[in-house]
């Protein structure tokens, strides 16, 4: 490398090139989660264009070669000449940065995009992109290869691979054909660029059919429709709602309901200096008022998950921003001033509120919408515009404030129901707090507290030591004399523990064997959302083990523990330390000829045992009769426990793991929590594939 620096080493890239070179500045990622990304930006587009008041219908068509199109029956894109750049609309918005109708000029109110760059970042990451626009009773088209416009030559049918002839001269907007009059919309078919993405991106169905559904949710009246044609049956669904985000709240709501669905909404000004591009091209800069509308709509239910989902302009937020911010600290503000002027009835002494509780069991929509706001980068997951913020605040404080202080019968009812719940809250958090502070041992003098009926192990090395949770007190006697004292704990456990995506987190302490399970791994509790209280580096060992028995009840049993590592001790599954042992169902004793002692062969499926048996017979072998069927673990004798299931050189572990967070809190829920209705459903649709000879009656 050269030591010499100056101003000729220095790359200048211009237009789409920049695009090209550092796709990830603008979409993020060049794998599936940009892929999805590119395709959001032409779908924005058409939904702004929709929450202007301009179309009512989207098409999206995931085409079998890997294409895919966007339709809608809004303005379509202007095809007469800008000035400035002597191009057509089309062309500009398909091939110049920073270029479009969202920069001040009155063609959008609020709207999404406000960077200019969607549009042509998806044509420079695209191996061909192609346009047509519905416009003043007649189609026009052009068709770019890579960002540049020219000329496809489809004699052997549509595809990126055809020749391609670019423009030299001047580009050309082809009239294709022709439309009624006030017909309009726009299409857009492209197929992403194979020398930018990762081989295997893919657009993901089922992101884009949530996202749709989000969409038609935020927008009321406006028709999404998806088609999958990948597959030889090819798949449609649509979208269309009318309740707007009072509907979305409904649908996401995974409880039963504290609170009916309250709306809060109204709207606030302010003032910010913008630069405005004048008529001799320069900027200068200029104060402008802005008008921001809020319309929030929030439900508590009696379970203990949280569902805030933030909206500007109909774009997603999920990393929040100003106005999640607003939105949050008014609702502390406002239930704090209720529970301390009920704190006699409330019994809530002197303590006070925090974010987790009273967020717990709510499910919010929050939507703002403002022209030109202020987003941190391309991905827009963050708003930053910083007058959002006390704008919400005012606009929730008032309407929350209204509510729960009105007179009406049904309201007074439902807001004694919710501060009832907050405090119950806030006394499970100091609860748990004081569990952690009280109950973990620090020193060999503190394991006197622990529970009597831990087994400990002698070791003190915690990476080397095992925990092994143990259904009743049969098993207890056998894993006693199986295990390895010097780094295998045991703790039994009577039967089935408490469901605790049902109960409280106060419930869930005050239960006994919740509570001695916690105080044994010795690194405190979560709340079920924030595990601030759960000291990962505290554990007292290295992995925890669940071991039940291989029958329906033991499942159930493993499904509990598993509810409560997951709501209330989750890092230790996302660090990877907790197992569930796999004990065996059969022992089948092989008789070997003469003197050669018989083959002891433990199977751990119905399907693995047949194979067994089978090849026994083939080999001319013969087994003893009958075979040994494990109804439990106190069936075993300590070395058949121990050869099994817990000697680390012959034993197989189940590594629990969680991939995805927010979908194993909906398995959790549907598997274990209130709503019956699901979970019915889920039982019927899977029975088939259950058979009878598996089920132990």
């Amino acid at each position: 490398m050269s030591t010499e620096y100056s101003a000729r080493h220095l790359s200048v890239l211009e237009g789409l090139e920049a695009v090209r070179k550092r796709p990830g500045m603008y979409i993020g990622s060049t794998d599936s989660r940009g892929l999805m990304h590119c395709l959001w930006e032409i779908i924005d587009n058409s939904v702004d264009e929709a929450l202007g008041g301009f179309g009512s219908t989207i098409e999206i068509v995931l085409h079998d070669d890997g294409s895919v199109e966007v339709q809608d029956t809004a303005r379509g894109i202007p095809v007469d000449i800008e000035p400035k750049t002597g191009l057509s609309g089309v062309e500009v918005v398909f091939t110049k940065l920073h270029a479009g109708g969202k920069f001040g000029s009155g063609s959008y109110a609020a709207s999404g995009g406000l960077h200019g760059v969607g549009a042509s970042v998806v044509n420079a990451l695209s191996s061909r992109l192609d346009v047509e626009v519905d416009r003043d009773g007649a189609t026009w088209a052009m068709s770019f290869h890579r960002g540049e416009p020219g000329i496809f030559d489809d004699a052997n049918g549509r595809s990126p691979e055809s020749p391609f002839t670019p423009f030299k001269d001047s580009s050309e907007l082809r009239k294709v054909g022709k439309v009624g009059k006030g017909v309009t919309g726009t299409r857009v078919r492209y197929w992403a660029d194979s020398q930018i993405f990762t081989p295997g991106a893919a657009f993901l169905l089922e992101e884009l059919t949530s996202r749709a559904r989000q969409t038609a949710f935020l927008v009321p009246g406006l028709v999404v429709q998806i088609t999958d044609a990948r597959t030889a049956d090819p798949i449609t669904e649509v979208f269309a709602f009318q309740g707007g985000i009072s509907e979305f709240v409904e649908f996401l709501s995974p409880d039963a309901p504290v609170t009916s669905i309250w709306r809060l909404n109204g709207e606030g000004t302010f003032t910010e200096t913008v630069p405005v591009l004048g008529e001799d091209g320069n900027m200068s800069p200029q104060e402008v008022e802005r008008t921001c509308s809020v319309d929030i709509a929030v439900r508590w239910g009696t379970g203990y998950d949280t569902s805030i989902h933030s909206f500007v302009n109909i774009i997603a937020t999920p990393k929040g921003g100003t106005h999640q911010s607003g939105f949050e600290q008014a609702l502390l503000k406002v239930l704090r001033t209720q529970v301390e002027a009920n704190a006699r009835r409330l019994k809530a002494g002197n303590d006070k509120l925090e974010k987790d509780d009273i967020v717990t069991g709510l499910t919010a929509v929050v939507t703002v919408r403002l022209p030109e706001p202020q987003f941190e980068g391309q991905t827009k997951e963050v708003l930053g515009t910083p007058a959002v913020k006390q704008i919400v605040t005012n606009v929730v404080t008032k309407a929350l404030t209204e509510r729960l202080t009105s007179g009406k019968r049904d309201d007074k009812a439902q807001s004694a129901l919710l501060l009832e719940k907050v405090v119950s809250e806030m006394k499970g958090r100091i609860s748990a707090r004081t569990l952690k502070e009280t109950q973990r041992r620090k020193s060999a003098l503190e394991s006197s507290s622990l529970p009597a009926k831990l087994v400990d192990c002698r070791s003190n090395e915690v990476a080397n030591s095992e925990l092994f949770i143990v259904e009743g007190d049969s098993a207890l006697g056998t894993a006693k004399l199986a295990r390895n004292s010097e780094y295998q704990a045991l703790l039994p456990i009577r039967g089935k523990i408490l469901n605790v995506q049902k109960a409280s987190v106060s419930d869930m302490l005050h239960n006994t064997e919740c509570a001695s399970i916690i105080q044994v791994i010795g690194a405190g509790a979560g709340n079920g959302r924030s595990f601030e209280n759960f000291d990962l580096s505290s554990a007292r060992y290295g992995k925890v083990i669940l071991m039940s028995d291989a029958d329906v009840d033991g499942a159930h049993i493993r499904t509990l523990l598993l509810t409560l590592f997951f709501r209330y001790m989750r890092p230790l599954i996302e660090d990877g330390r907790v197992f569930a042992a796999v004990p065996p169902l059969h022992r089948v004793i092989i008789v070997n000829p003469g003197s050669k002692p018989n083959e002891t062969v433990y199977t751990y499926s119905e399907q693995q045992l047949h194979e067994t048996l089978a090849a026994v017979e083939k080999s001319g072998r013969r087994y003893q009769e009958p075979i040994q069927r494990y109804k439990g673990l106190g069936e075993m004798d300590a070395d058949q426990l121990a050869l099994t299931t817990m000697d680390r050189s012959q034993r197989a572990l189940r590594r629990v793991r969680v991939e995805d967070a927010e979908a194993a809190s909906k398995v959790f829920e549907l598997l274990m929590g209130n709503e019956v209705g699901p979970r019915r459903d889920f039982i019927i649709a899977g029975s088939s594939q259950l058979s009878r000879e598996r089920i132990d009656v």
